[in-house]
């Protein structure tokens, strides 16, 4: 087993054919697509201030 296959695989994401869809459908895409960001950036600010607790507990340690 190599220590490679431990890592999870990561996810790429799907492009979609932009050609075939209409003005609006494009702004509702871009809305979708805005408030998935919001989402992952809300994900990533609780990760690091997990990551930072867990960094002042071991500083007084």
């Amino acid at each position: 087993m190599d220590v490679d296959d431990l890592d999870p695989k990561k996810k790429t994401a799907q492009s979609r054919d932009l050609g075939t869809l209409g003005v609006e459908e494009l702004r509702d895409y871009i809305a979708q697509l805005q408030a998935e960001i919001i989402r992952a950036e809300a994900t990533i600010a609780a990760k690091e201030k997990v990551k930072s607790g867990a960094e002042a507990l071991f500083r007084k340690a």
